[in-house]
């Protein structure tokens, strides 16, 4: 097997060769490390790497295999975390200017999880300054770029978990998601992620401080569902030191992946009511949901009509952006990125009233969806509402309608991030352009494990792994 093929190999059969003997984790360590090294210069994927501390942790590792030990579920297997987690003894930035020499004493939930389960950290992942921005771009450094054409986005704020995963710069990605920062970037470089139910991973220690994003949610990421449910595995179930957990232990996610769609009703909206989508993406998403009625489902389009999200996802999000970061807009306004310091800025403005409106407006739709989720097992969108597009070129026209610059392009995400329920995005098909176009899948409350067999049932039918960018 030659390096790149053994780099694109998928983390479950990595782990299988692992525990044979077929492969060390030194020589997995060593590969992902080389292949950082001579790409990672095209994408800026990664803002910090921890080359020395991966290769101690891997020969560590190597030898638990060679005696016999009790491995844990990723033991060896080389994985990314997205630099909005804290790393005990590791530069966490959070993609700001401010904390470039910021060194955290403790983990995060995420990072304490995957520690816990063997994995091998190769380094902290590229996002936007806080996490608040869908594309990712920072004062840091050039911007996160797209394996697929470097000179578009991989999108945000998991850009560089993204970009990582998809040029085979690691097998396993740590991101989170609080307005599509999972969703976005899976479905501009083609590779899978699912946002869990929100208390589904817990979020100490993440980029909130002191107020938790209330929509926000940890959460893996792979190039297959399998790889994606067994990072989900190892970070999910409740911890005592978050008391927004749920509490209930989580299901068995790899349990059943292969059990089909045979029975499930599904809703597909092209639009939610208020979305204006690429024509391509329509109907290429259009036809990846109809894909589910040669796989035994049921597929309806019954006319979801939907108030847009974005104004009282605004209030909530920028008053706790501004509870846990308005510091520095009073003490290094010069250090943030406009993009950050607008947040704050409109973050210090909300009233009392203006939040407490969009909290009631927030369970209306949750109301909305839940119902819409009694008659169906899933609901269908596209994922994007255009292919990824040149950094910092965020469109203002689609479909020759004009739309906000903001959001226009990811109209379909932030709903869920209100609602809670999971939601993953499938790459199903390339533009006219040749750029990777996502399918959003999105369950019931606390049900991962349908949206993940729905998942693996389409990637069965249309597999994607095997398509690789040209940065890879």
């Amino acid at each position: 097997m030659s390096d790149r093929d053994l780099a694109f190999t998928p983390a479950h059969e990595l782990s299988e060769m692992v525990t044979r003997k077929a492969v060390s984790p030194v020589e997995l360590a060593e590969l992902y490390l080389r292949r950082i090294e001579e790409l990672d210069p095209k994408l800026n994927a990664f803002l910090t790497v921890t080359g020395d501390e991966a290769m101690a942790a891997a020969r560590a590792a190597e030898q638990a295999v060679v005696e016999g030990g009790r491995l844990g579920s990723l033991h060896g297997i080389p994985i990314s975390v997205k630099d909005l987690e804290a790393t005990a003894g590791v530069r966490t930035t959070f993609g700001s200017l401010i904390f470039q020499d910021h060194v955290p004493d403790s983990d995060s939930g995420t990072v304490e999880r995957v520690r816990v389960s063997g994995a091998i950290i190769l380094g902290k992942t590229n996002t936007p300054e806080f996490g608040m921005r869908g594309t990712t771009e920072n004062r840091l450094g050039d911007a996160c770029r797209n394996p697929w054409d470097t000179a578009r986005t991989p999108g945000g704020s998991s850009g560089g978990a993204t970009a990582a995963l998809a040029a085979g710069l690691c097998p396993l990605a740590t991101a989170s998601d609080a307005g599509g920062s999972i969703r976005i970037p899976g479905s501009f470089t083609g590779v899978y992620g699912i946002k869990p139910t929100l208390g589904r991973v817990p979020r100490f220690g993440g980029v909130a401080r002191p107020a938790p994003n209330p929509v926000a949610q940890p959460g893996p990421m792979a190039r297959t569902v399998r790889d994606t449910a067994m990072l989900l595995q190892a970070m999910a179930g409740p911890h005592d030191r978050d008391a927004n957990m749920l509490r209930q232990s989580p299901p068995d996610f790899l349990d059943g992946l292969d059990l089909g769609v045979n029975g499930l009703r599904i809703a597909w909206s092209p639009d939610l009511g208020y979305a204006t989508v690429d024509p391509e993406v329509g109907r290429l998403t259009a036809e990846a949901a109809r894909v589910f009625e040669e796989l035994g489902a049921s597929v309806d389009e019954p006319g979801v009509s939907m108030v847009q999200p974005f104004g009282r996802m605004s209030a909530i999000v920028s008053a706790n952006a501004y509870a846990s970061y308005g510091d520095h807009l009073e003490e290094r306004p010069g250090d943030l990125t406009d993009y950050a310091r607008s947040r704050l800025e409109k973050g210090k403005q909300v009233t009392g009233v203006e939040y407490a409106v969009a909290l009631r407006e927030l369970e209306l739709l949750r109301f909305q969806m839940a119902t819409l989720l009694e008659t169906y097992d899933l609901l269908m969108t596209p994922t994007m509402a255009v292919p990824a597009f040149e950094i910092g070129q965020h469109p203002t026209e689609i479909g020759g309608r004009a739309v906000e610059r903001d959001w226009g392009f990811n109209p379909f995400n932030v709903v869920f991030n209100l609602t809670g329920q999971p939601a993953a995005s499938v790459p199903c098909g390339f533009s006219s352009g040749g750029l990777p176009i996502g399918l959003h899948i999105v369950g019931r409350l606390w049900d991962e494990a349908t949206v993940l067999r729905a998942s693996a049932a389409f990637e069965e039918a249309r597999p994607w792994a095997d398509k690789l960018p040209p940065v890879s």
